[in-house]
């Protein structure tokens, strides 16, 4: 566990890694990214970043400023069944952004418009830690893909709502929102046809074959 108390010049400390981590992690994802690499980007010792984060998933929570544990909060999203998961899904990312807690949340979705850094570490933690811990507890096929299928209508709703304020979409009741939204997101983690679907192969014209003309008047 990390420790809590602050020495002198710890907060300039744990401000310079977690600035270090989040350009890490939007260079090189959660899977490829090191304690090691965060260490030698913020030019400290990688102890200082266990001492303060306990691990490369807790800098990774830090560095995105979510309020809540995806490891807390996942299973309590699918304690009730999948009937209604998609809306109580949707609610709960409503409820984060509107609350104060979720404010940090709020800022990288808008800087996430103009930096690349800040948009790879918002899909890296939307799709990693909270859709694709789902779909990998869900145990469907193709979790990424359904993940980031979720994520499109997440993220997407959320740029419409809070950056861009689209009315109607802007000011209606979150409750509203969830019972728009949650279908599809529910389908996306869900059903089992939505992967197994092909796309139709494509009409190739054979060659000197000449394409019927319509005749002008």
């Amino acid at each position: 566990m990390p420790r809590t108390g602050r020495r002198p010049g710890a907060g300039g400390t744990r401000t310079k890694i977690l600035a270090a981590a989040r350009k890490h992690f939007a260079r090189f994802g959660f899977e490829a990214g090191t304690v090691r690499g965060i260490a030698a980007e913020a030019a400290v010792d990688p102890a200082l970043v266990l001492h303060y984060f306990g691990s490369k998933e807790g800098v990774f929570r830090a560095a995105v400023d979510f309020p809540v544990d995806p490891a807390e909060f996942v299973p309590q999203l699918l304690a009730p069944g999948l009937d209604g998961l998609g809306e109580r899904l949707v609610n709960f990312f409503l409820e984060t952004w509107d609350s104060p807690a979720g404010r940090p949340l709020l800022a990288l979705l808008r800087s996430a418009v103009a930096s690349e850094d800040a948009a790879a570490l918002l899909r890296e933690f939307v799709t990693r830690e909270v859709l694709g811990r789902l779909a990998r507890a869900l145990r469907v096929d193709q979790p990424q893909l359904r993940a980031s299928l979720a994520a499109s209508s997440l993220i997407g709703m959320a740029m419409l709502r809070y950056v861009v304020k689209l009315d109607p979409l802007a000011t209606a009741r979150p409750e509203v929102v969830a019972s728009w939204l949650g279908p599809a997101v529910q389908r996306y983690l869900t059903d089992p046809g939505l992967t197994s679907a092909r796309p139709r192969p494509r009409r190739h014209r054979s060659p000197g074959v000449p394409t019927a003309k319509v005749a002008r008047p």
